[in-house]
């Protein structure tokens, strides 16, 4: 199993906050260090303001050196593929190969009218194209180009550099689609991300992915399967309770019976839950950028008594 750390900067954090906690993550053993690609805060006033996710991984890039650094996810309509595959490279290559790409097709209407982002209704046929042109570049031997003619995107004899340090970059697709999601996935997946799913929706998504690769002939032991669940660890319901209370919830609002909440115990038990699914990688969604603690607690006193 893996276990990553997964942030939402958007809802108020500083590049010095997603360090310290990238920085401890490291420290404590964490997988990965993984945040979201928005502009705008859906919760809160969001201050400081966004950070830009690419940008902010190129700077965890040279200040880690093992954590494995990502979205989840970027949306397709926030950059151009050409554009997207050059960035993710240099990044991989600033890391020394420790990137990987969260790409969906984008939801949220109005960051885009915030920051002037067009939001066209056929998101999904242009995910489908930056993924096709993403990993075309990025295959593409050196010394070659690489041409594409799609709908919304043309390439003519691209270089196709700079190569990212891995041979391949992980792409990561996430949702609860029953059908488009899980063929992408089978396309071009290297992990396939459930999202917040209830315990009841997880095995459906997990057919619908094996229902996807028996169509196009991917082998399913190829993807890596993974979920993201909101997370409150503490040692006792007080530490949970003014953990919820800092991102305005409360402690029944967090005990849904769909959270990670608890202490190490607990905590272990939710994981097993997810590991008898297949599932191979967590994301602790930790939506407090200033509570580093959180992330202490987490590596110090629960992640000894998870399931390896």
């Amino acid at each position: 199993m893996q276990y990553c750390l997964f942030t939402e900067p958007q809802m108020g954090a500083t590049y010095a906050d997603q360090l310290a906690y990238a920085q401890a993550g490291e420290r404590l053993g964490f997988h990965g260090f993984f945040r979201s690609d928005h502009f705008l805060s859906g919760m809160g006033d969001g201050l400081p303001g966004p950070t830009d996710a690419w940008t902010t991984l190129a700077g965890l890039a040279r200040e880690t050196t093992r954590l494995r650094l990502g979205t989840l996810v970027s949306p397709v309509t926030f950059r151009h593929p050409g554009i997207l595959a050059i960035q993710v490279a240099q990044v991989d290559q600033m890391s020394g190969g420790r990137v990987e790409l969260g790409l969906g097709a984008g939801w949220f209407a109005r960051e885009h009218a915030a920051y002037g982002i067009p939001f066209p209704d056929r998101r999904f046929d242009l995910l489908e194209e930056q993924l096709a042109i993403l990993t075309g570049l990025w295959s593409t031997p050196v010394g070659e180009t690489y041409s594409f003619e799609g709908r919304d995107y043309t390439l003519v004899e691209a270089p196709a550099l700079p190569k990212p340090v891995q041979s391949s970059v992980p792409v990561i697709i996430g949702g609860g689609g029953k059908r488009r999601t899980p063929e992408l996935v089978a396309r071009f997946g290297t992990e396939y991300n459930i999202g917040f799913p209830e315990d009841h929706q997880i095995q459906e998504r997990i057919d619908n992915l094996l229902a996807a690769c028996d169509r196009v002939g991917r082998d399913p032991g190829t993807i890596r399967l993974s979920i993201a669940m909101s997370t409150f660890a503490g040692k006792d319901e007080a530490a949970v309770a003014a953990r919820a209370a800092r991102i305005g919830k409360t402690l029944e609002d967090v005990r849904d019976g769909t959270n990670i909440v608890g202490g190490p115990d607990e905590i272990a038990e939710r994981i097993a839950t997810y590991q008898a699914f297949g599932i191979e990688r967590v994301y602790f969604q930790l939506l407090d950028l200033q509570d580093v603690d959180h992330v202490e607690y987490l590596g110090a006193e629960v992640l000894p008594h998870l399931p390896v």
